[in-house]
């Protein structure tokens, strides 16, 4: 038998990817521990001519994804439809009671997850971030996934050009103030 140190563990993510509709950005500032940004995400699911709505309720973890929720913050107070691609990870669920409303005094369950990644915001239809292929592999990377085994290449399969519609990052996020981030 052989003891294993918390260097050598290995751990199984469970990662929900889509698109849905940004909404209720927040700072959340709990009585214990410290403030974190949240948001809810209205994400799509289903045929697309009868979509159905799965919200999220979801705790932004990363810098990246944080400078990018910052950005979306007026357009979502706007009323503007903020869309994005996103990755979920740490699904959980709550269970609460309504205070007020029609259904006060009912429990329900709300799904909760870290918004790990965004792939690309749209506003009102417009492409407003894409991010480099090269981000998605890195940020994996940084949320302790473990690398993919190598693959040998598929001899039919040709390199995907990037798409041209990307909004070039003048300075990384990570050297930005949250306060500061410029709005979409």
């Amino acid at each position: 038998m052989t003891n294993q140190s918390t260097s050598e563990r290995t751990f199984f993510d469970l990662h929900i990817t889509g698109l849905g509709y940004l909404n209720r950005i927040r700072e959340v500032k709990p009585k214990k521990g410290d403030a974190f940004l949240a948001c809810d995400i209205a994400a799509l699911n289903g045929p697309s001519d009868d979509v159905s709505y799965v919200r999220f309720d979801t705790r932004v973890s990363g810098s990246d994804a944080q400078h990018l929720v910052r950005r979306c913050m007026d357009a979502v107070k706007a009323n503007r439809k903020v869309m994005i691609g996103f990755k979920l990870g740490d699904l959980w669920t709550d269970i609460f009671t309504y205070e007020k409303g029609k259904h006060a005094g009912e429990q329900a369950v709300s799904l909760k997850a870290r918004l790990l990644f965004i792939s690309w915001i749209k506003v009102d239809g417009v492409m407003k971030y894409k991010a480099e292929p090269r981000q998605a592999e890195e940020q994996d990377e940084a949320e302790g996934a473990p690398a993919a085994a190598p693959q040998p290449p598929k001899p039919a399969a040709a390199p995907k050009a990037p798409d041209p519609v990307t909004e070039p990052a003048s300075e990384p996020a990570t050297e930005r103030e949250p306060e500061l981030a410029d709005a979409f």
